[in-house]
Order: structure tokens, then sequence, then C-alpha cells
């Protein structure tokens, strides 16, 4: 393999310009996923049920009616019990009932505040405590108040991405491992981070298929697509580096 410091500084430059550009570029698609995924499941920022319900689907009833219909908490009475399951059956809307002021001590903020919160709190203490589960406040109730329906996308969506992105991850991956080659780094190294990136692709491209069925397989997405990024920026590094970097003159013999 020839060596990229044996290459024109030009070419060289031009090489590390373009791979930059490609890293650079590999860093806003992280955020366009994160964009893509986020809020999929109904709670702000990016979640594993996020990708899990675009690959496979979503169906969980609302925690909160969960806990309430087994019974807890077992000293809340029966009206009050009755008025927040009522709410949080009424629809989506549930933020415009939460602290309605013309339901006075009935309404769910009134309630909870009452029933809930020498538990749920963040300053609670004690044996009962459970800070970790704080229904201070709409923001808290909010992601447990929902139930998740979540629709995974439909095979004709899934096969045009991955129509795109298949080839041209491949094909990207492909020429980074040829120019990684002619590296000064180990040859044995820039192998290995090739075949986990390359390894870890497989996994993330069947994965979507696969995830339809099993959600278990979601895992290997989140997985194969961190070894394909990884993988990627490491070699481009090398690349990058390489060609910036002079290699060294020989020394003459005297």
């Amino acid at each position: 393999m020839p060596r990229l410091t044996s290459l024109h500084p030009f070419t060289r430059l031009g090489i590390a310009l373009l791979v930059i550009t490609l890293l650079g570029g590999y860093a806003v698609s992280g955020l366009h996923l994160q964009w893509h995924y986020s809020n999929r499941d109904g709670i702000e920022g990016m979640t594993l049920d996020d990708i899990r319900g675009h690959y496979h689907g979503v169906q969980s009833p609302s925690p909160l009616i969960a806990a309430l219909e087994s019974g807890h908490p077992e000293n809340l009475p029966d009206p009050e019990r009755n008025a927040l399951l009522e709410w949080l059956r009424s629809g989506t809307n549930l933020s415009e009932g939460y602290d309605d002021l013309d339901l006075g001590d009935m309404a769910p903020a009134e309630i909870i505040a009452v029933n809930c919160l020498s538990c749920h709190s963040r300053s609670a203490s004690g044996p009962d405590a459970y800070a970790q589960l704080p229904l201070e406040y709409w923001d808290d109730i909010q992601p447990i108040a929902y139930a998740k329906d979540i629709q995974p996308t439909s095979e004709e969506i899934l096969a045009m991405s991955q129509h795109t992105h298949a080839p041209t991850m491949a094909v990207i991956l492909i020429v980074l491992a040829l120019l990684g080659a002619m590296t000064r780094t180990p040859k044995a190294l820039t192998g290995l981070i090739v075949f986990v990136g390359s390894a870890g692709l497989l996994a993330d491209m069947a994965g979507w298929w696969l995830a339809r069925s099993n959600d278990a397989w979601v895992y290997a997405i989140v997985a194969g697509g961190f070894c394909y990024a990884a993988a990627t920026t490491l070699v481009g590094i090398f690349v990058v580096l390489d060609c910036l970097i002079p290699a060294r003159r020989p020394v003459a013999d005297d």
C-alpha cells in the first residue's frame, strides 16, 4: 500500500479537509437523529423508547393509572381516586385540568399535593419516601400520566431510508479503511477498528428489520450505530493526522 506521506502536500491537505468535512457532517447527522427521534415517546429528550417506538413500536398503559388501579396509595379515599382516574382517562390535554381552580380541593393538583407529596417530593424523607419519583409539578407528572401507543415506521419508509443509508455508509467506511491502511497507524489497530465498525453497521442495518418482531434488537441498533460512528471517527482522525503531520526524514550517514 502506498503511504499518504508519499503524496504531494496539496493532495494530503485536500484529503485532510475532505475527511474533516465528512466528520463534521457525521456530527450534524447525530444532531439530526436526536431531533428526529426526540419526544417520539412524549417525553422531552431522547430516550431508548424513542428508538424502540421508531423500529418496533411501544404500547404501554399510563404508569399513574396502573398505580391508582392497583390501590396505591392505600390511604387515598375512593372519591379522590376516582377523580384522578377520571381526569387521567379524559383525553390528551391533561395539563388543562391538572390545576383547574373550578374543581377546588378535587383538582388533581390538590389531591396529589395532599395525598402523595409526603412520599413523592424531592425533600421527602422516612421509610416510605420515594424522592426518585417526585410529583410536585406537572412536569414531574406528565411522563407517567399518559399511556404510550407509538406505532413503528412503515416498512416502505424503512426500506426507502435503508436504500439510501446502507450503501452510502458502507462506501464511506470502505474509503476510510483504504485511507487508514495508508497511514502510519499500526495496521492491526486500523484493521480491528474497521472490523468493529463494519460489524456494527451490519448489526445496525439488520436490526432495523429484526426489531419489528423483537424489540431486543433495538439494542443491536444502538450498539451497532455507536460502533460504526466510533470507527469512522477514529479512522478519520488517523487519516487527518497522518496527512497533516509530516513524515520524518531519514538521517543521512556521515
